[in-house]
């Protein structure tokens, strides 16, 4: 990887130039990536990457270049050749690189000292706990990844940091098959560890428990579409509110007066009952980071407190536009991406009730036990969610399973409308794509209602 010495001439470059500060980001990744269907490799790659971003402002406008070539006198001339597009002559002063720490080692097995062999038995001990599960479960599918990303991130600040991080998931799909009705269903776990991780956590549960999902599904009448009291069970079910208003209030579309959230801070947006969080510090959580990927360290980020608009996520670009401090949600999938807000770990914070008494007290409704994907407008709110666990709620019970359920609505409405709260809060594991990239986050809640929603299905 290249030094201080070579960092410094870069980002001098940059300020003599026309640039008035300038980032370099440098990126060495270890990765894996296999997928078995039953017991059939699928795919399996073993790659390593490694580059350089640089990122030059002039007030409010920025260039991004990169490269895998780390000569010097290759990212010299990138540097010059993007801060041609700023037509600025001026020359900048330089602080140089001052604050030089390196991030403490986060993992107790390294995924690049494990052997191929290891990674496939914890892949094959959950899809043998799925199949064992019950006789109509036709397909095991599961998705592992690894990751090792070492970081050095140096600004004209004075910044220098380096970073390891260590990040792994394994995606269990289950497909259940009844009567002709093929169902599926799928579980996540994962987290800044090393392999470790799956030593800590029950293979077996998560092989049973994306089969009960797919079996319980299979053969399901239906949703009836219409108007209904919803209730979102905790965990991933936070990847509703990730979409419904998470991403109006990213720096990137607030900024910009594209967020239905802008210029509303100290006002009543949501609930009393409700206070939504981002947190990239929680230890070792799947969205967590020890600083962001602009050198900038993580934190608790209370976007809403008790319904009353309380702050954004806010990057170093959008931090100059906004005239606010950044929050540590400066993000980007790898050294090819320009960094941006982006979300890490977004949660509702726990309430008081348990999610039998919320059940109890719904006289009809759906339950929403699982969400498959959403999408979101940022400008509207307008979002929708296809739901891949559901029971419909008659007098207070859990009474048959339905499929083909969405979920439709805005982020505004639906903030309001959330009249009881869990105590069981729970984080998921989760992506998000946007402008940045592909980007691990965490979704989560304790188990949640809407009072009033729209769900689409059948008529």
């Amino acid at each position: 990887m290249i030094g201080p010495n070579l960092i410094n001439k870069i980002l001098q470059t940059a300020l003599m130039n026309g640039g008035d500060f300038a980032e370099v980001f440098v990126e060495d990744k270890y990765n894996t990536n296999i997928i078995i269907n039953n017991d059939v490799i699928d795919n399996g790659i073993v790659a390593k990457d490694y580059g350089i971003g640089i990122r030059v402002f002039s007030k409010n406008n920025y260039v991004y270049t990169y490269s895998s070539n780390d000569s010097e006198e290759n990212l010299i001339k990138i540097t010059k050749e993007a801060c041609k597009a700023f037509n600025n002559n001026t020359v900048n002063s330089f602080n140089t690189l001052l604050d030089m720490t390196k991030g403490a080692v986060a993992a107790e097995k390294y995924f690049s000292k494990t052997l191929y062999k290891q990674k496939l038995d914890v892949i094959n001990q959950a899809i043998s706990a799925g199949k064992a599960y019950d006789s109509s479960v036709k397909r095991m599918f599961v998705k592992y990844l690894d990751q090792e990303q070492h970081v050095i991130i140096a600004n004209t600040e004075g910044l220098y940091k380096e970073d390891n991080r260590f990040k792994t998931r394994m995606i269990i799909s289950a497909f259940a098959e009844k009567n002709g009705d093929l169902q599926s269903g799928y579980i996540g776990p994962g987290a800044a560890k090393g392999f470790e991780f799956y030593d800590e956590i029950d293979l077996n549960y998560y092989g049973r428990e994306a089969a009960r999902s797919a079996c319980a599904m299979a053969g399901a009448k239906y949703c009836t579409a219409g108007q209904m009291a919803v209730v979102v069970d905790n965990g991933f079910g936070g990847l509703m509110f990730h979409e419904a208003c998470g991403h109006s209030l990213e720096a990137s579309s607030v900024a910009k007066g594209n967020s239905e959230f802008s210029g509303r801070l100290g006002q009543k947006v949501a609930s009393d009952i409700l206070t939504l969080v981002d947190d990239g510090s929680i230890d070792k959580a799947w969205g967590s980071l020890n600083i962001d990927d602009e050198g900038t360290k993580t934190r608790k980020n209370v976007l809403i407190e008790n319904g009353i608009l309380k702050g954004y996520m806010i990057d170093k670009l959008n931090s100059r536009i906004m005239n606010m401090a950044p929050t540590g949600s400066g993000r980007r999938e790898s050294y090819k991406y320009a960094p941006t807000s982006r979300m890490s770990n977004t949660y509702i914070e726990a309430g008081k009730h348990s999610k039998d008494e919320i059940i109890a007290n719904t006289e009809k409704g759906l339950f929403v036990k699982s969400i498959n994907a959403g999408s979101v407008n940022p400008l509207t709110g307008e979002f929708n969610f296809s739901v891949s666990e559901a029971y419909l709620i008659e007098n207070g019970k859990l009474i048959e399973p339905v499929k083909g359920a969405t979920l439709i609505g805005t982020g505004g409405n639906i903030l309001k409308l959330v009249d009881m709260v869990g105590d069981n809060l729970s984080i998921g594991q989760g992506y998000c794509y946007a402008g940045s990239g592909a980007l691990f986050i965490g979704a989560g809640q304790p188990t949640v209602r809407i009072s009033n929603m729209t769900v689409g299905g059948m008529r």
